[in-house]
């Protein structure tokens, strides 16, 4: 009986589901399929397809552009959710029904009572046969009833391939609201990672990328974080990524001429990452400075790795190559740019004259057309003094330049007297329009390069503070033992002795590190120093009141 009642609710709502899509195309103008006009004419090529936005129609409808049948088309379906916990009964509605029953109380009305009752919620859904293993495409939306407000998709244990992710390509950059694609035992080979990296960039508001329990033995999981990338999010856990793909990784992550500038959690929990893979990573954490949360849990990690890690959000020296580009930079940084104070070039009669010197019938010719234009000018200069000499004033006082504030785009004389500008005295003209213009409005710093700040020369090398930018690091169960402990405290405790000296609200350091599951005890000295340190580090942490232990005391 409930798997009657509950096959026939999904097919209800997938059928409401398929008329609402249906209404939306007829708005729009569109058609349900591509086959409407093309029956008569096999050999007629069909019209090119306007994606209407809608994902369902529109996959559906590239499906069978691609001679898929009908029965071959992944379904796109809601996602199940949890059933939601009932709301607790009130008692004063309780006390009136049984002040009620009390009064009158009748055999029928308690059996009607509880048949009444609804029934618990169910915490499973039950499908024909062999329907849970046919492909399905799982949507969420903002709204259900609108089909264009699809948000996050996900895909679960059948192959995407070559075919599939084309029309992918065509489907998703159309959908505004896509922020997240969660993709699990999915198969990908390497032509359709690369595929995935080349138009996924198209979709503006795609955020967070999810793809587990994927292996590829090419492994181009790098491609993904490209300099062209807009993920902040990506999760590749149980992958089976090895040193291999943790190289080219850490090579995505940042170079010493390039770094990725918009990925902010990375997952790589679960795969089969040694110390050469940890420590390519860690070289790809010296000149990132925005990943904020890193994952190495479950790998093959050990000391090594964990002292490069160590050392990278510590301070280190600088290669032979990272000490060339600083000087490119402080060069570029040094030398302000001198095109707008050159002078022009010379003419040919100049050419073998003297900078200093000027011909004397250009001098003349120069003279005589200042004395014609300045008597002209002077008859108009009477009239107008006394309308605009306050203008003038208050003009030349800000510097008497046409430049905005940001010094991006020149403005006219006559808009500069009616808004309101600020001098360099920090003093404010009057101003009958008080819009600001758009190159008047605050520039956004950018990040200041690792290799411009300050360095100290030790042993004829260039150290450099170490990446505090990261606030989240998990090396649990992995084979990390004492040694490698010793590394992880000093760089915490070098992070707190800088914070502590400058302190910066954007680069905090090490906040939460995870360690359990490691080859070390959980007495050992150092671990316990460690976790010391950390927990009063932790922002989840909130150490107990003074009042709470005494009570405790005097209670027991």
């Amino acid at each position: 009986m409930s798997s009657s009642t509950s096959s026939s609710g999904s097919v209800v709502k997938k059928v409401k589901m398929g008329k609402r899509v249906e209404k939306m195309l007829k708005d729009k103008g569109g058609s349900t399929s591509g086959q409407d006009n093309g029956d008569d004419d096999p050999n007629k090529t069909p019209e090119p397809y306007i994606c209407t936005g809608i994902f369902e129609a529109d996959f559906t409808e590239f499906c069978r552009r691609n001679l898929l049948k009908d029965n071959e088309i992944p379904a796109v379906v809601i996602r199940p959710k949890p059933p939601c916990a009932q709301a607790p009964p009130d008692n004063k509605s309780k006390d009136s029904k049984d002040s009620n029953t009390s009064k009158d109380p009748t055999p029928d009305e308690g059996v009607d009572a509880a048949n009444q009752e609804e029934a618990p919620p169910k915490t499973y859904v039950t499908k024909d046969k062999y329907a849970y293993f046919r492909p399905v495409v799982q949507v969420e939306m903002e709204n259900e009833d609108k089909p264009t407000t699809v948000t996050e998709i996900y895909i679960r244990g059948w192959k995407i391939d070559s075919l599939m992710v084309g029309i992918f390509k065509q489907c998703w950059p159309i959908i505004e609201k896509l922020s997240v694609v969660n993709l699990w035992n999915v198969n990908l080979s390497e032509d359709v990672v690369k595929e995935f990296a080349s138009f996924l960039p198209q979709c503006q508001n795609l955020k967070t990328l999810v793809i587990d329990g994927t292996w590829c033995p090419e492994e181009p999981w790098s491609l993904l974080i490209g300099e062209d990338s807009l993920l902040t999010s990506l999760s590749l856990r149980n992958n089976g990524i090895t040193d291999k793909g943790a190289v080219m990784i850490g090579k995505a992550l940042s170079t010493v001429k390039s770094s990725n500038k918009n990925l902010v959690s990375l997952n790589l929990s679960g795969n089969k990452i040694t110390d050469v893979g940890a420590v390519a990573i860690a070289n790809g954490l010296r000149m990132n400075r925005v990943l904020l949360s890193l994952s190495l849990a479950n790998n093959n990690v050990s000391d090594e790795g964990a002292k490069k890690l160590g050392e990278v959000l510590s301070r280190f020296p600088l290669t032979h190559e990272e000490v060339v580009e600083r000087r490119k930079l402080l060069s570029e940084k040094g030398s302000p740019d001198q095109g707008l104070l050159k002078s022009p070039p010379p003419s040919r009669r100049d050419r073998d004259r003297p900078g200093s010197v000027r011909s004397s019938s250009h001098m003349d010719k120069t003279d005589k057309k200042r004395d014609k234009s300045s008597k002209k000018k002077d008859a108009k200069k009477d009239k107008d003094d006394t309308t605009k000499g306050k203008k003038e004033d208050k003009w030349k006082k800000g510097g008497g330049s046409r430049t905005s504030l940001a010094g991006a785009v020149s403005q006219p004389t006559a808009n500069a007297d009616t808004m309101s500008t600020k001098t360099s005295k920090g003093k404010k003209t009057s101003s009958k329009d008080k819009r600001v213009p758009e190159s008047d409005s605050p520039e956004i710093l950018e990040a200041i390069n690792p290799l411009l700040e300050q360095v100290e020369s030790m042993d004829n090398q260039l150290w450099i503070p170490g990446n505090r930018c990261l606030i989240n690091l998990n090396l649990s169960r992995n084979k990390i033992t004492d040694t490698g402990m010793k590394g992880l405290l000093l760089a915490v405790q070098y992070q707190i002795t800088l914070l502590n000296l400058a302190p910066s609200p954007a680069m905090k350091g090490i906040l939460r590190m995870s360690l359990t599951g490691n080859d070390v005890k959980k007495t050992d000295e150092t671990y316990v120093k460690l976790q010391e340190v950390l927990l009063a580090r932790d922002p989840y942490y909130k150490p107990p009141e003074k009042g709470e232990g005494d009570n405790q005391s005097l209670a027991g």
